[in-house]
């Protein structure tokens, strides 16, 4: 019997179904082909991994899996999907879970005030009967609590962990959270595949441990597991079958027997790069001439954790901050600049800079391009030239005019800021209307811009932009990049660049920093070869595997 009000299309049945398969997926967002023609396919009791880096097409694949809205918004997709052989139509999350598909997302969806059986029993509560129910409605049954402790205590014990059902989430630790997400999944009764995606990124190596250990147990007891995961250590030891995907498209399908964290690795990076020809500069970067130290700088950033870095960045120089997510490059920046409480040493030019606080580092003449552009890095409702000018106004006094003597307060030099923005506008050929402009109508691209413009107004010495061409187009991209070698080029300025994409970070750095599990692994150049920068970036070196 179908499930729900999803659909079967075609009537096709394979005569050896796999539990759930994909097939011959392609997605493209506003022209531009995110997937191209992806099969995937995993088989009950199988743990399949699905790698990649930051960008490949993972997530995309898994909101189709899912029926998420942001698909079907954006002119849905090509392709089939088939749960046991048989090929569905998957409008929605909910259908998908009446399909079977259960997802354990790497964000937590719990309720806090609420104890682990009702959040593992939420919008599936069991009622039992009474007097009242039978006579007027089933609207007033009562809960069966005493079912849903055992239901719920049951699943928990399916993954070996041993918690009081009826505790309250909130101030459990993270780990816990995760394995109640898990046992409201198999509690479902009609499961048989499970998407993990991301599960460990925010565990300890012991919560990462007893994890890995619930899912081999959920394999064994015939469940069809997708694993998606940037830990290659974990993908290799327990996964039975491992798909790489790079730039959209399957480039590996490996098994488990003899497969190396160094192979897989090589194929998540592996690409021509071709490195423009950059402009020269007066004098090069030298490791005599260190603008910024850092000593056992250790950052609490949730699921960036920076745990020790001992890092020297040389004047002048662009150095890119790269390695997978979650390893706790992104933590850097963040870090420095007070976002996050940190420890540790920073030195900026032998001076100890005060750390857990934004106006030391602002002072400093330090300038941050913030990963989340929408959510921090502007003010999305007030206008372009207030963007550029804000930051500015604050650190540095600078864009006001006269005071009013019994307050000591000065007042916002309209002319000025003005004057600023037409300038770092043609500069930055921000695409506008004009400095009035609310930032909320610009293009990805164009707010990329105002954020590089509010940098360079404060002058820094030291520019961190971190993720600064997330969620934008191609040609969007290239113009950001190069907007960064130009500063450093033209006006000597300092740039750490931290990108999840390698192709960036190879083509406009002088040195690359590998951190993995929230330390330094090493520093390589743009032209080392791809399968140091994939052992690196999976926390080896080529000569400890002896590869040549």
């Amino acid at each position: 019997m179908q499930p729900g009000n999803c659909l079967y299309v075609g009537g096709i049945r394979d005569t050896v179904a796999h539990v759930l398969e994909m097939r011959g997926i392609n997605k493209s967002f506003f022209g531009t082909t995110v997937l191209k023609d992806v099969d995937l396919a995993v088989d009950a009791g199988e743990i399949h991994a699905l790698v990649g880096e930051n960008g490949a097409g993972k997530s995309t694949l898994m909101n189709i899996l899912f029926g998420m809205p942001v698909i079907h918004n954006t002119g849905g997709y090509e392709g089939q999907i088939l749960v046991d052989g048989e090929q569905v139509e998957i409008p929605s999350p909910g259908v998908a879970m009446q399909l079977g598909i259960g997802m354990v997302h790497q964000e937590f969806m719990l309720m806090p005030g609420f104890t682990v059986t009702e959040n593992i029993k939420l919008n599936r509560e069991i009622s039992r009967p009474n007097l009242l129910s039978r006579i007027i409605s089933d609207k007033l049954e009562l809960l069966d609590v005493s079912q849903m402790g055992k239901d719920s205590r049951q699943a928990l014990d399916k993954l070996g962990v041993d918690i009081d059902h009826w505790l309250p989430v909130a101030g459990l630790p993270v780990g816990y959270m995760q394995f109640v997400e898990i046992a409201r999944e198999i509690d479902k009764s009609q499961v048989k595949a499970l998407v993990f995606d991301e599960p460990t990124a925010v565990l300890t190596e012991s919560e990462a441990e007893l994890f890995l250990g619930a899912v081999q147990r959920l394999s064994e007891a015939g469940l069809a597991i997708l694993f998606i995961s940037h830990r290659l250590a974990e993908v290799v030891a327990v996964a039975h079958r491992i798909t790489v995907l790079r730039d959209g498209e399957v480039v590996g399908r490996l098994s488990q027997n003899g497969v190396k964290v160094e192979r897989i690795a090589e194929m998540m990076v592996g690409r021509q790069i071709k490195r423009p020809a950059l402009p020269p500069r007066t004098s090069e970067p030298s490791d005599d001439d260190i603008i910024l130290e850092t000593k056992n700088l250790e950052v609490q950033m949730p699921g960036e954790r920076l745990k020790g870095l001992n890092l020297a960045v040389r004047r002048g120089e662009i150095l890119g901050l790269g390695g997978l997510a979650g390893h706790g490059k992104v933590a850097v920046a963040n870090g420095i600049m007070g976002l996050y409480p940190a420890s540790g040493s920073v030195r900026i030019e032998g001076r100890e800079l005060p750390l857990n606080d934004p106006a030391a580092a602002l002072q400093s003449r330090l300038a941050f391009v913030s990963e989340d552009r929408r959510g921090t890095g502007l003010l999305l409702d007030e206008s372009i030239e207030d963007n550029i000018a804000f930051t500015s106004m604050q650190s540095q006094n600078r864009f006001l005019k006269g005071s009013v003597p019994w307050q000591g307060l000065r007042v916002r030099d309209g002319e000025a800021i003005r004057k600023q923005a037409l300038k770092t506008i043609e500069e930055l050929d921000i695409r506008c209307t004009g400095p009035e402009q609310p930032v909320r109508r610009l293009s990805g691209g164009n707010q990329q811009k105002v954020c590089l413009a509010r940098a360079l107004t404060l002058s820094p010495r030291i520019l961190f932009a971190s993720e600064p061409t997330r969620g934008i187009d191609v040609g969007a991209k290239s113009l950001v990049l190069d907007l960064l070698v130009k500063f450093n080029r033209e006006l000597g300025m300092t740039v750490v660049l931290t990108s999840s994409e390698l192709a960036e970070l190879r083509m406009i750095c002088d040195r690359i920093a590998i951190i993995y599990q929230g330390r330094l692994v090493g520093i390589l150049t743009p032209d080392d070869s791809d399968v140091e920068f994939g052992l690196m970036m999976a926390g080896g070196r080529v000569s400890e595997v002896g590869v040549g």
